[in-house]
């Protein structure tokens, strides 16, 4: 088997439990500020728990997907962010199209934006942001 391409199956497997790892520690804090800490604003509570989200996303990509831990950490966190900024507005422009402007089922919309943000995100992480 190439070796390339096989670093890359694995690294992409790595990817996607590093992003289940990351949704389930967001929807963990989210759970938690709402019903235990009792954080009246759903909205604030989403938006801390995005941020461990996001923030198990970069060290379980640095550490354990890319395995890029001696790299400029800054660089790549910065890196990082933007890219997801980008992502974000690509996952909110798709659902409007879909939804908004054609007026499609969002739960399909949401799917393919998903589907979009994992495949662009895995390559834009493995060649831009920990690429050795």
């Amino acid at each position: 088997m190439d070796r390339p391409r096989a670093d890359a199956r694995r690294q992409f497997a790595r990817y996607l439990a590093n992003g289940i790892a990351a949704t389930a520690a967001h929807y963990s804090v989210l759970v938690f500020l709402l019903e235990v800490v009792g954080v009246p604003s759903a909205g604030a509570a989403n938006f801390v728990a995005a941020v461990v989200g996001i923030t198990v996303s970069f060290l379980g990509s640095r550490y354990f997907v890319f395995e890029a831990g001696d790299g400029d950490w800054s660089g790549q966190l910065w890196r990082f962010v933007l890219i997801y900024a980008m992502l974000a507005v690509l996952h909110a422009g798709v659902l409007f199209v879909w939804t908004d402007r054609l007026g499609y089922d969002f739960r399909i919309g949401f799917l393919i934006a998903t589907g979009l943000q994992v495949m662009i995100s895995f390559v834009a992480n493995r060649t831009l942001v920990f690429a050795p």
